[in-house]
């Protein structure tokens, strides 16, 4: 039976308004799928290009790094107590005004429709990815409680992903209030609820925003000791 729903206007999911898209016999016949974002906001995110950190996906400059690597991933795999943990981050856009205000919007204005904006790109950065069970970064029960979701992890279900729950969070005090040298030394975040999750296996850790890494960092280290062979991550933004 023909979808007729296909025919009818579709809006925004960040601006509202109506995306305009050609409809052709061909798109009628194949019912194909229509981007639930208008083009006009989509080229507002600034997707991370050029010469990348090869561990935390920040665009490199002459001042700011030391090989491969940023300075502040130097200066991580320089510490004993770091190294080593975190793989890999991949992030996709960086984090300019327009997506902190989605992502303002996404998860503390609870528009969970947001996640389905990225699934498309999540989709295709998870085939460049290698690893075995995707874990998300959890909430504490109060965050999980006062946001209604967790806002990485509907990101990741969005993108047709089955996740794990290895890591529960203790609760702390909001990131964001945080000053960056605070959020470098704070003391272990995550606990393991079950370490037979992630022994042997190698995890792909999924949230929104990467900022200084410490918080991937503890989650990486958690679960590296708990036995998993390499921890990767994807974050929307850097």
């Amino acid at each position: 039976m023909f979808d007729w729903s296909i025919l009818k206007p579709r809006l925004c999911l960040l601006c509202d308004q109506e995306i305009n898209q050609k409809i052709s016999w061909m798109s009628l016949l194949m019912q194909e799928q229509e981007t639930p974002v208008c083009a006009d906001c989509f080229t507002k995110f600034d997707p991370l290009r050029g010469e990348l950190c090869q561990i935390c996906s920040r665009v490199l400059s002459a001042e700011f790094r030391r090989g491969s690597l940023c300075l502040d991933c130097h200066r991580w795999e320089q510490d004993p107590d770091w190294q080593g943990f975190l793989t890999e981050n991949r992030s996709l856009f960086h984090y300019n005004d327009y997506m902190k205000e989605t992502i303002a919007k996404f998860k503390y204005r609870g528009d969970y429709a947001i996640a389905e904006v990225f699934s498309p790109l999540i989709k295709d950065a998870l085939l460049t990815l290698a690893f075995d069970s995707v874990a998300v970064i959890p909430l504490s029960r109060e965050r999980l409680l006062e946001r209604g979701f967790n806002q990485a992890e509907a990101l990741a279900i969005t993108a047709g992903q089955t996740c794990i729950y290895p890591l529960a969070r203790i609760h702390t005090e909001k990131q964001s209030k945080k000053s960056r040298r605070d959020r470098i030394n704070l003391p272990q975040v995550f606990q393991i609820t079950d370490p037979e999750l992630v022994a042997g296996k190698k995890i792909l850790l999924i949230d929104d925003i990467y900022t200084t890494g410490s918080t991937l960092r503890h989650a990486a280290k958690a679960l590296k000791l708990a036995g998993a062979t390499e921890i990767r991550s994807l974050t929307l933004a850097r």
